[in-house]
């Protein structure tokens, strides 16, 4: 893979939570990067640390239990996991932003929308109270809330499920960040609405030209609105490329039981409707994972060698990497 990421570059990072039950290795030795005005898609299952692999990006990883242990994240090649946290204040909110998954439990149920987003302006670019109330409403306009002036005014539980979300996306866009963070915003919304919401993602990336980070389960949103995906399992990056070619050709077992999961209309049997493909099993705990590859006990290619040894990333073909024993150079 390019090494010239020109925005994001996350090196072997590890992020784990010290509990009365052990030690949760969330995220174990994740490396990617993101390039300006790049959406990169991370897609997993949950409990795979696509989350904990962007909360730890915004340090926002709660300080006991967890800690990130090891690896470099660079900022426009600056490492932002030695800066002191009141510097790192500034860059949240205003060079990284956040959208996060549930907006009614991100929003606070105290403050109008309005005076929420005003907050942006003030803390990040000393606006006056006023000016950082004009701010706001122009950017509930911007997310194709009606009525902005009057909404700014209302309070969280005043909105629907979609107008919390577009209000969420206002707050991470209002200082204009060079890069993005969207953990499952579309999860909690009808089809419609998500759609909506993808479609004002895409079009504000153009108008602002923030990189975005988008974690999903969803294949579908991936396909979407990414040009790049990866694939996580069990807190490793199981597989990585152009959304292209990971559709076209999956080379992971995790990631073609993925695909084969996703509901196909119309699809029938000789016999009637096909039921729908399930991936046996379930993720493995983060306290006791597999010596060799945490997929094994659930993949129909398994192989004795997956069981015991540590399977390193290759990369097949220019910007495709896997980790798997099936394509392992020994």
């Amino acid at each position: 893979m390019s090494n010239n990421w020109d925005l994001l570059e996350v090196q072997e990072l590890k992020t784990y939570f010290y509990t009365f039950d052990g030690i949760a290795r969330a995220v174990e030795g994740v490396s990617f990067g993101l390039n300006k005005g790049e959406t990169l898609g991370i897609v997993g299952e949950s409990g795979s640390g696509k989350s904990v692999t962007a909360l730890s990006v915004m340090r926002l990883i709660p300080e006991p239990p967890g800690r990130i242990v090891h690896g470099r994240i660079l900022l426009n090649g600056n490492d932002i996991l030695h800066i002191p946290m009141n510097e790192m204040r500034d860059i949240m909110g205003n060079r990284i932003s956040m959208i996060f998954q549930e907006p009614m439990t991100s929003l606070n149920p105290l403050f109008t929308v309005g005076d929420q987003i005003s907050g942006m302006f003030i803390r990040h670019m000393n606006l006056s109270k006023k000016e950082s109330w004009n701010r706001s409403v122009e950017m509930l306009e911007k997310v194709q809330i009606p009525s902005p002036e009057k909404r700014a005014h209302d309070y969280p539980h005043q909105l629907s499920g979609g107008m919390r979300q577009r209000v969420m996306i206002a707050m991470a866009l209002s200082c204009d960040p060079e890069m993005l963070i969207a953990d499952e915003p579309t999860t909690a919304l009808d089809v419609t609405i998500q759609a909506q919401v993808l479609d004002l993602m895409l079009q504000l990336k153009e108008d602002f030209g923030a990189s975005i980070l988008m974690i999903t389960h969803d294949l579908a949103v991936i396909a979407e609105i990414a040009q790049r995906v990866i694939v996580m399992y069990a807190g490793r990056v199981v597989e990585e490329g152009d959304v292209f070619t990971i559709f076209e050709n999956p080379m992971h077992p995790y990631t073609r039981a993925l695909l084969k999961s996703i509901p196909k209309l119309g699809n029938r049997s000789k016999s009637g409707r096909e039921p729908l493909h399930v991936i046996k099993g379930i993720v493995p705990s983060l306290y006791n994972l597999p010596a060799g590859c945490s997929f094994y006990p659930r993949c129909p290619e398994a192989m004795d060698i997956c069981k015991t040894d540590p399977i390193e990333i290759v990369e097949l073909e220019e910007n495709h990497r896997v980790r798997c024993s099936l394509y392992s150079p020994n």
